[in-house]
């Protein structure tokens, strides 16, 4: 297996790590009254996971 392919397998593998992950901090998210720790995770799991889909996306391209 060449490198770009074994990057694409840990990336897709971290993809869907990042997913499990952000559902889960959904699932903590209060009807009411959101905490930011709680938000702030989120929105930092989402930020990794577009940056993860954003190095699948070129790798695609080379």
């Amino acid at each position: 297996m060449d490198a770009m392919t074994e990057e694409k397998r840990k990336l897709k593998e971290r993809l869907l790590e990042l997913e499990e992950q952000i559902a889960e901090t959904k699932r903590r998210l209060p009807a009411h009254s959101v905490k930011p720790p709680v938000m702030m995770d989120l929105l930092a799991l989402e930020d990794e996971r577009d940056l993860v889909l954003e190095r699948i996306e070129r790798l695609r391209g080379a």
